[in-house]
């Protein structure tokens, strides 16, 4: 990494080097709207000299043993750990989250996942089978695809979409892909890999519903619910952005719903009592007034927040990119508000009257990644989990995760799994071997 007093620049990191590119582009800082970061405009050339040392690198990183491997990630994990501190600090303003969540959350996860995959990797098992009949042992081996960190097993490549991303998914010696991100995108991946037959491993969008029936232990669920919606400032895609609420308890959980948002506090991201920062871009900020609009277009109701409340910034943050959490009511749930991912600080709060139609309706859209449902009644979480398409289904809780088990949605949120045998299965090829004796 190179910089000047002024400006950082990043560097592409190839084959264990940091390597300067021909042409850069200007990242933003959402907290300020300030260009504060230069990052590569790679394309083609990059991408090549990326996948050949990659392609050296393979032989001698695949036949390590798990126990070498273990070690580095858990090195790593410790590198990771010891620079904490400024690994938040450069989340924050690259992506304008707090620096208290980055700190809390997405540096400790980060290293949570390296620990638990230098464990994982020592502990998976090969099937075996014996055919008596006609003397045969069949086993199965499984040969790794990706590689990991001596030179050329980690190669970090900047750029946009059209130009390197679509260098390297279409590159004919990068045999599997593993994406997060809009189903657009996705859609493209899938075009340019399929002539190659790629593994692909999509993790999209949500339209993710929270179901909160009569029984629901509210002073448990208001403020869970409330940072399921708004948390990073809306973007993740396991976000709560359709609140369907029993019929009876509507207007005792909205009156005290749109209290609690409203003392969600919206700050710059060093603030450490600030539970919400910036949103990445002026174009996605935008993109997620505009469907606040359409919603008062439509004759729904903004109880609070974007056009409703007053948000008071710091003078040389007024140009950044922040949004107040907003609640909409009295939306239909053919809005696009209901229909589509929004990806910011919106949630929709609508009531429903039985078990079955908000099933139905929680159902009625594309994307099925994770739903929440708060109930005391245990027949009821099972049966209405058991009902729901969503690849996650969490009861009287938010964003629980057990690395063990699969991670991923269903329909339009994409395709595969992640978690510890799924993971192993998509970075591996599986081998068939057959013994006569």
């Amino acid at each position: 990494m190179a910089g000047t007093k002024a400006l950082l620049t990043l560097e592409n990191f190839i084959n264990g080097k940091f390597v300067p590119c021909s042409s850069y582009i200007d990242s933003y800082d959402p907290s300020t709207g300030e260009v504060y970061c230069r990052v590569p405009d790679s394309g083609n050339e990059e991408i090549e000299a990326a996948v050949e040392a990659a392609r050296a690198a393979f032989p001698g990183w695949s036949a390590r043993s798990p126990q070498e491997r273990s070690q580095v990630l858990h090195r790593l994990a410790d590198l990771l750990e010891k620079s904490l501190e400024d690994l938040a600090q450069a989340e924050s303003r690259d992506q304008g989250k707090t620096v208290t969540l980055a700190r809390t959350m997405d540096i400790p996860r980060s290293v949570q996942n390296f620990r638990f995959f230098a464990s994982s990797i020592l502990h998976h098992t090969s099937e075996c089978t014996h055919m008596d009949h006609v003397d045969c042992l069949h086993y199965t081996l499984r040969a790794p695809v990706g590689i990991g960190v001596p030179p050329g097993v980690v190669n970090i490549v900047f750029g946009t979409g059209p130009k390197v991303g679509e260098a390297l998914v279409s590159h004919p010696e990068v045999p599997l892909i593993s994406f997060t991100g809009s189903q657009p995108t996705a859609e493209r991946i899938a075009q340019l890999s399929a002539p190659h037959c790629k593994k692909l491993s999509l993790e999209l969008g949500g339209k993710n519903p929270a179901i909160i029936f009569e029984d629901a232990n509210l002073e448990e669920c208001i403020p869970t619910t409330v940072r399921s919606s708004f948390a990073n400032q809306g973007e993740i895609c396991l976000c709560t952005s359709r609140i369907f609420v029993q019929k009876s308890i509507y207007s005792e959980f909205l009156k005290k719903f749109v209290a609690a948002t409203r003392m969600w506090k919206v700050g710059i991201p060093s603030d450490p009592s600030a539970n919400m920062g910036a949103l990445i871009s002026k174009a996605h900020l935008e993109k997620v007034r505009s469907y606040v609009k359409k919603a008062r277009a439509e004759g729904a109701r903004i109880l609070c927040g974007e056009g409703v409340d007053t948000l008071s910034l710091p003078p040389k943050n007024q140009a950044g990119y922040f949004m107040l959490p907003t609640v909409i009511t009295d939306i239909k749930d053919e809005s696009c508000c209901m229909k589509e991912e929004i990806f910011g600080p919106v949630t929709c709060v609508i009531p429903f009257d039985s078990e079955e139609e908000v099933i139905q309706r929680a159902n009625s859209v594309k994307y099925g990644l994770a739903a929440t449902v708060w109930s005391s009644n245990v027949g009821r979480v099972h049966r209405v989990a058991k009902k729901l398409q969503s690849g996650l289904v969490w009861t009287n809780c938010w964003l629980i995760r057990e690395l063990n088990l699969p991670f991923g949605g269903m329909k339009s949120s994409g395709i595969g799994r992640e978690g510890a045998k799924d993971s192993y299965e998509f970075f591996t090829e599986v081998k068939t071997i057959t013994i006569k004796h």
